[in-house]
């Protein structure tokens, strides 16, 4: 006999069904599945899908296992399970028929459909420097082999696309660490302010250059103390910080502040926030929500022209969410971007 207790051990949706074709069984996951009362009822009027019912009845009829795709709609999309049926056939005086399992396909698919995007994303952005070493070094044997001039320019940009792809493994790398990592909260106590003087002056060449001012507005008396990894944190804020100065005006200004919230509903307590504003062009609204995907850019060009991976923030949103952390981005166009970094302050 195939009892309740068993069922609802499985850590999917399962049913059961008697011979006499009416559902006997089922655990609390089926039910929230198919959002109704099964028990007791015709197969046929819970699961209203021909192919399933055709599987059901052959599966009682010869005693085969068998295996069928079931399509539900779940919040507006739809999800495929893989349905699994099985013959029960007891011995004692307890109850046969087919025993239904239900297992949840379609993360898979797209889990796998992520990792088809990521191989391709990343065979597009190092193909581009790829082909423009391989092409350099084409003239250089030839048409360029005895003209200096040609020779110094084309060595120069075969230089920066070196770099570049030189970036691209490093952040990949970093990206692969951080996820790693994901599940592992950190627990060093990190002065945030201490960090945030250090990329300062680690930045100093860069904010230079662009003529920019970095400034850090700190409410709190140092030291600012939040339970973290130092090597990771300073990594979020040397992406946010250089982003700011990159995209910025010119001769323009970096403003990093830290404040302490009192009480930040997702933490239910306090919380350290660092926010890095800009004074740049601003971003659409409708970037906003996918700035922190892999390779996504607002101006892909400039992005290069910059030397961005499109990796930068994707790698700050994992770190962040290691941290058990929030990150808050806004921005209006023609008002600049902020970017803030709220971290639990529970040391």
């Amino acid at each position: 006999m195939v009892a309740h207790s068993m069922l609802d051990a499985l850590p999917i949706p399962a049913i059961f069904i008697g011979e006499d074709n009416r559902i006997r069984r089922s655990n609390a996951q089926a039910r929230a599945l198919l959002n109704m009362q099964i028990d007791g009822r015709h197969y046929v009027t819970a699961l209203r899908q021909p192919s399933l019912s055709d599987h059901i009845e052959k599966t009682m009829a010869d005693g085969v296992d068998g295996r069928v795709d079931f399509i539900h709609t779940e919040a507006g999309r739809e999800v495929v399970y893989e349905v699994h049926l099985g013959r029960i056939i007891t011995q004692d005086r307890g109850e046969n028929g087919v025993l239904l399992s239900f297992m949840d396909v379609k993360s898979h698919e797209e889990a796998g459909q992520m990792r088809s995007d990521f191989v391709a994303n990343v065979s597009h952005e190092l193909r581009t420097p790829l082909t423009a070493l391989t092409g350099f070094i084409e003239t250089l044997r030839g048409p360029a082999r005895d003209d200096a001039e040609a020779r110094d320019r084309f060595l120069g940009i075969m230089e920066v696309e070196g770099k570049r792809m030189n970036r691209l493994v490093a952040d990949l790398l970093s990206l692969s660490r951080v996820e790693d990592m994901a599940c592992i909260r950190p627990s060093d106590s990190v002065d945030v302010c201490a960090v945030l003087n250090s990329v300062r002056n680690a930045l100093s060449q860069t904010a230079e250059a662009r003529g920019v001012s970095v400034s850090i507005d700190s409410q709190l008396e140092p030291p600012v103390l939040v339970a973290g990894d130092l090597d990771q944190l300073a990594q979020v804020f040397t992406n946010l910080i250089e982003n700011a100065i990159k995209y910025g005006q010119s001769d323009g200004a970096v403003v990093v502040s830290v404040s302490r919230m009192p009480m930040f509903p997702a933490f239910k307590g306090p919380a350290i926030c660092v926010s890095v504003q800009d004074d740049g062009p601003g971003i659409p609204v409708h970037h906003l929500s996918r700035l922190t995907e892999r390779f996504y850019r607002v101006d892909s060009h400039r992005s290069r022209e910059l030397g961005g991976t499109g990796l930068g923030l994707a790698i700050v949103k994992h770190i962040v969410n290691r941290h058990r952390g929030r990150l808050r981005i806004e921005s209006e166009v023609g008002q600049g971007s902020t970017f803030s970094v709220l971290l639990r302050d529970d040391l």
